[in-house]
């Protein structure tokens, strides 16, 4: 694409996002900033149930044309391909220069690239979470809750003993 189908794609990603709303079945849902500009996106993760796919995403936010657009664009390719969680890891700021132009990356890269860097945290929430469960930690945490029971970085130090 040239530079101006470029721009015409963002704008237009910009004014009718396909993927701009809610997830209510999402198993992520995870917040990202721009705290710079004061871009905001949301992404809503939903993986299948064999654990290893992108079931769909979406987003809210607000912000520049930029990382909107961005956004929408991103997560029309994860959702149309049915990318794994793994290609979500794997991908970089490369893959947001092939979607939405290098001038624009090199131009605003935090706008270009917060969609995927949240989107990215999604997936490793998801994961941690997964393991987490498989674990039994989370069982064990409301075991400790419910008994009183204080472990780790909670525990307060009596003063003089370090550790």
């Amino acid at each position: 694409m040239d530079k101006q189908e470029l721009m015409d794609q963002l704008v237009e990603h910009y004014r009718r996002p396909r993927h701009r709303h809610p997830l209510a079945e999402a198993d992520v849902v995870m917040p990202g900033g721009n705290p710079g500009c004061g871009d905001i996106v949301t992404i809503y993760l939903k993986v299948a149930s064999e654990g290893r796919v992108v079931a769909e995403a979406s987003f809210e936010g607000e912000g520049c044309t930029i990382s909107q657009a961005a956004a929408d664009i991103l997560l029309d390719v994860v959702n149309e391909e049915h990318w794994t969680l793994e290609q979500v890891l794997n991908a970089d700021y490369h893959l947001m220069a092939d979607l939405i132009g290098e001038e624009a990356v090199k131009l605003r890269p935090r706008c270009a690239t917060l969609a995927l860097g949240t989107l990215k945290a999604a997936v490793t929430k998801y994961l941690r979470d997964r393991l987490r469960r498989e674990a039994g930690l989370d069982t064990v945490e409301q075991e400790h809750e419910r008994l009183g029971i204080v472990t780790g970085e909670l525990i307060e130090r009596p003063r003089g003993i370090s550790g």
